[in-house]
């Protein structure tokens, strides 16, 4: 059952820069939540702030449970603010909530790869489901060295593997959508005035290690992808 698969090699750097991401946005978030903004102002404050400034005085503002769990919802359009960030008047939650504010002005102002990832996201559950199935069969099938099989092992591996690359085009589209809230965040906060001048270069920190994290998924998902490639060629 446990066995040395060569191919993991191909998973290391994408783990290892996972792991530094992931410990780079805990290290800054815990760092700045516990600097007290120079305004006194909350998350929510924050992020109401925002909205009405850009006319969005209709998008509701909620606490939810946890840490970071922030989001915006362009459904019913919600703000979530998690409980570090909600009624907390750090540098982090300033950031963190003017940064779900920035999705929802990208949501108002049909911002182009917001529209794009929102239309793919059902698409992209649908093939996220189907990818790993359809190419664990398609090895198992292609592994059977059976003549009769060959060529449906190889047509059900590429359905996965088509389904696998539509998961990798949304973490790719996700990355200039999550890049753009963050300036936007920044933008709103010294033009509003939100924070002080001080309390910017820890809310960019805190932002930029967020960002981090999904340059890291898709960097995993790139990673799984070349690994499956190779044990395709390998069978």
């Amino acid at each position: 059952m446990y066995y040395y698969d060569p191919t993991y090699i191909i998973l290391i750097p994408a783990i290892l820069f996972t792991l530094f991401a992931q410990a780079k946005v805990k290290g800054a978030f815990g760092r700045y939540s516990r600097v007290r903004n120079q305004k006194n102002i909350t998350g929510a404050e924050a992020a109401r702030r925002v909205l009405d400034y850009n006319g969005l005085t209709h998008v509701r503002i909620q606490q939810i449970r946890g840490s970071m769990t922030d989001n915006y919802n362009p459904v019913n359009q919600v703000l979530s603010l998690s409980e570090t960030v909600y009624g907390v008047n750090s540098v982090a939650a300033a950031a963190v909530a003017c940064h779900e504010a920035g999705h929802a002005i990208q949501h108002a102002r049909g911002y182009a790869p917001l529209k794009m990832r929102n239309a793919i996201l059902p698409v992209v559950n649908f093939a996220s489901n189907l990818s790993w199935p359809m190419i664990i069969i398609g090895i198992f099938l292609l592994a059977a060295s059976n003549p009769s099989t060959y060529g449906i092992g190889n047509n059900i591996f590429n359905i996965g593997i088509i389904a696998f690359m539509a998961v990798i085009l949304f973490h790719l589209i996700t990355l200039p959508v999550e890049i753009n809230a963050s300036r936007r965040a920044i933008q709103q906060m010294e033009e509003l005035s939100l924070v002080a001048e001080d309390d910017i270069p820890g809310s960019k920190r805190v932002l930029s290690a967020a960002a981090l994290t999904y340059v890291a998924a898709l960097a995993m998902a790139i990673a799984n992808l070349l690994r499956i490639l190779a044990i395709r060629n390998r069978d």
